[in-house]
């Protein structure tokens, strides 16, 4: 039995909604800074702190990345090099947004207690993560266009079906859809020779 499609376009992957791709992003994010919480002092051991430290955030970063892009916005692939640039931007711009909070709250309050250190802290990391999420669902993770979806999604034709395509104009703004079919092609399109009847030769006495 001859196939009814020439070809199936792959079905695109399932993507998460908004709450439950919150939930899997504290999930990952909480995980690998439990791990690298763990591994910093591993590391210190062999090297200054500070390397260790850099090692780990980085390591960390990257991890991140890949589990977001698979597993917390579900786009179906790994990340490229631009979305971990992306992504290492956001993390990055969450650090320095916890940073300059803890240094605001000491300016104001020099001697701040531990319960005020504790909620600033808190306080800044829950809305840094919160904008890191947005950015990452939004922009670096974002799905792609229905326009672009169709643009790569295979061509699924019947047997028999005429293929059309795309006929520029010398006005480009405004393609016009013309069948390449020959049945469709109405009979004012061909030359007048075709539509005069079977005829002899006119005689030459």
């Amino acid at each position: 039995m001859q196939s009814q499609c020439l070809s199936r376009p792959s079905p695109a992957p399932s993507r998460p909604g908004p709450l439950s791709s919150f939930v899997r992003f504290v999930v990952c994010g909480g995980g690998v800074g439990l791990l690298s919480s763990a591994a910093v002092p591993m590391l210190a051991a062999a090297m200054p702190w500070a390397v260790a430290n850099a090692l780990v955030t980085v390591a960390g970063t990257l991890l991140c990345t890949e589990l977001h892009a698979l597993f917390t916005f579900g786009t179906g692939r790994r990340p490229d090099r631009r979305r971990h640039l992306q992504s290492s931007g956001s993390a990055l711009a969450a650090y320095l947004a916890t940073t300059a909070a803890m240094f605001a709250l000491h300016a104001v309050q020099p001697s701040p207690g531990t319960v005020w250190e504790q909620s600033v802290y808190l306080t800044a990391s829950g809305l840094a993560g919160v904008g890191r999420f947005l950015v990452l669902r939004l922009f670096v993770f974002a799905e792609r266009s229905e326009r672009d979806a169709r643009a790569t999604r295979s061509e699924t034709l019947l047997p028999g079906e005429p293929n059309l395509r795309l006929v520029p104009q010398t006005d480009t703004t405004r393609p016009r859809v013309a069948p390449t079919h020959s049945a469709l092609i109405p009979s004012a399109a061909w030359p007048s020779t075709a539509r005069l009847p079977n005829s002899t030769a006119p005689c030459s006495c």
